[in-house]
């Protein structure tokens, strides 16, 4: 653990809103080599997601479509070490009536006839199980175990034993990570190797923030970074870069003014190790279109060349 200790995640997220079908291909391809050469990034953050009916449902269905084969991931982790690119495996769990999954939720105390959290547990432990398997086959650097499950974080005695069913199928770092504002109401930051957040944070709030995080960090003991972090070019949406469906015009001043700050502010805190950016899709606008493109891909904008030189910098700075 050591090397993860001290290393720098100049990392971005690849493929998170890919369909199956979407990978394996000629565009695919392209779109993980542009984002290798383009961003400087040495990491990226595999990510794919299952997808329940609601978020009371407790089937977690992630052999059927939408959620990407096997073969098309194993093709994205060859891909992405053919780059140099180190890869942290994120499997993430949506709903199909458009709910975040933040809101999936059931009762504390289990009612006949209702929905429960054992049930849900035990089909999510099978689907990252699964996942966890491909990562150690494919000698994945990391594993994310979850992405913002919210209510899901109080289930502590839940989450311990999904972790020790986890290190028994993979032997590489785990992580988990938990949404913008509630590093601290994790309880099990123990059970894994690395903290890790969303890092959505208003523009100006940034530096109040990282104070809070830092003590969740020191008191754990942990290595941080934040494993989704980013802005859409949209007007408005620095204040709020969460809300991916504010309404605003296309802007990437606003966008590359937020990567701006959000490395300022982190750079001040040498414990923040990095981040795993939001996001580069597998199917790729062209550059030409990156003008009229509003959405969190950094793809031929100016926070594109922002990005690589603060990751070139910084991976400059971690090698010495």
């Amino acid at each position: 653990m050591m090397r993860i200790n001290q290393e720098y995640f100049a990392g971005v997220t690849w493929g998170a809103m890919g369909r199956r079908g979407t990978w394996a291909t000629s565009r695919a391809d392209r779109s993980m080599e542009l984002m290798a050469s383009l961003t400087g990034a040495t990491w990226t953050a595999i990510a794919f997601a299952a997808v329940q009916a609601k978020p009371q449902s407790t089937v977690i269905p992630f052999r059927d479509e939408p959620t990407i084969t096997d073969d098309e991931l194993k093709w994205a982790i060859a891909k992405a070490r053919s780059l140099n690119l180190k890869v942290c495996l994120k499997p993430i769990v949506n709903c199909g009536d458009g709910t975040w999954r933040a809101h999936i939720n059931f009762f504390d105390k289990d009612v006949p006839c209702e929905p429960k959290w054992s049930e849900w547990f035990s089909s999510y432990t099978a689907y990252i199980l699964h996942y966890a398997a491909i990562a150690e086959e494919t000698g994945c650097d990391m594993l994310c175990i979850g992405c913002e499950t919210v209510q899901a974080d109080r289930r502590e005695k839940e989450w311990r034993a999904l972790i020790a069913e986890v290190r028994k199928v993979y032997s590489g770092p785990i992580t988990y990570n938990c949404d913008k504002y509630q590093e601290d109401n994790v309880t099990w930051w123990d059970a894994v190797d690395l903290i890790a957040s969303s890092g959505y944070y208003p523009e100006h709030d940034w530096p109040e923030q990282l104070d809070r995080i830092e003590g969740v960090a020191k008191s754990f003991g942990k290595p941080f970074f934040f494993m989704e972090a980013g802005c859409p070019s949209r007007k408005g949406s620095a204040a709020i870069p969460n809300d991916w469906t504010l309404q605003g015009e296309p802007d990437e001043l606003e966008q590359a003014r937020y990567y701006r700050a959000m490395f300022a502010a982190c750079e001040t805190q040498p414990w923040v190790q990095g981040f795993m950016l939001w996001d580069w899709p597998a199917n790729l606008y062209e550059q030409e279109e990156a003008g009229s493109n509003d959405d969190y891909c950094m793809y031929g904008k100016q926070s594109e060349g922002i990005v690589r030189d603060y990751y070139t910098s910084k991976v400059s700075q971690s090698s010495i």
